[in-house]
């Protein structure tokens, strides 16, 4: 994960003097790599040893560490494409001018959704979603359209998989769970009542969890045993979970397409699926 990106996801739950170097660090990421720890001390108003002390709090040995990590996060930041507009679409611009914005902010989301996942833990979820016995998909909202979207892409697969967008029917197939499930449960806050419920009552059965949800600290976040991210800035288009949504499908697209390359009757599945519904075509 982008180092900017947790940053700005944890900048709430600081200290007072660690928010003020991590909101420097944000707001002025090329000034902070050409600054020692004491130049960066001075322009926040801090301490040269807080500054190395905040470095080692996220991880690093040192500021040195810390510097490469943002030069890292800004070498693979991504520009949205010339020509697309992403910002606040107000009530006064033009239906292009909306259509660029959108588009500008859907694909800025994917992203750096796709940027805040490392290999590492998307091979652990593939990996638990690939051998678990049955899958439970839980989600309230637009996190429920696209559970909905995932079960029917792992049905395809062959995988047992429960999915009801009724939250009562979610938390009674959880009550049937055990150790040799998983639950994969998408709530872009975190925060959804149903969802943190389902989530418990998996837990206490036994049930691996993995979560779905923004990069700030959240209490599904550090109830699951596997952690996947969406970026989204809702307050680009306030109306509705669009970027949220795009993100979560995204993710939940290229988890299916990874399984359905490590599945080795994978195509025989889909040929069969396929099959079937030729006879309501015709």
């Amino acid at each position: 994960m982008s180092i900017l990106k947790a940053l700005s996801a944890q900048l709430d739950t600081l200290t007072t003097a660690d928010r003020q170097i991590a909101q420097f660090i944000i707001d002025h990421p090329n000034e902070m790599l050409a600054m020692s720890s004491a130049a960066l001390a001075q322009a926040t108003g801090r301490s040269q040893s807080s500054v190395v002390k905040f470095s080692q709090k996220l991880g690093y040995g040192g500021y040195q560490q810390l510097k490469l990590a943002v030069n890292k996060a800004k070498a693979l930041e991504w520009q949205t494409p010339g020509g697309v507009i992403h910002g606040t679409i107000d009530a006064s611009d033009s239906y292009m001018t909306i259509l660029q914005k959108l588009i500008g902010s859907k694909l800025l989301s994917m992203r750096e959704t796709s940027a805040a996942n490392n290999e590492h833990t998307i091979d652990a979820a593939l990996e638990a979603l690939g051998s678990a016995r049955k899958i439970q998909l839980a989600g309230v909202g637009a996190s429920s359209l696209v559970a909905r979207d995932f079960s029917y892409k792992l049905l395809k697969l062959g995988r047992s998989v429960l999915m009801d967008s009724d939250s009562h029917i979610q938390i009674a197939n959880a009550s049937g769970l055990n150790d040799a499930d998983v639950l994969l449960a998408l709530s872009h806050s975190g925060r959804s009542l149903e969802t943190l419920r389902i989530a418990e009552l998996a837990k206490r059965r036994g049930a691996r969890l993995i979560s779905v949800t923004g990069l700030q600290p959240n209490p599904l976040l550090e109830m699951a045993d596997i952690h996947l991210f969406t970026v989204a800035d809702e307050e680009r288009v306030r109306s509705s979970a669009i970027t949220s949504r795009d993100a979560q499908l995204m993710l939940m697209d290229m988890l299916f397409i990874m399984l359905l390359r490590r599945q080795a009757d994978s195509h025989d599945y889909i040929h069969n699926s396929e099959t079937a519904v030729t006879v309501l075509k015709t």
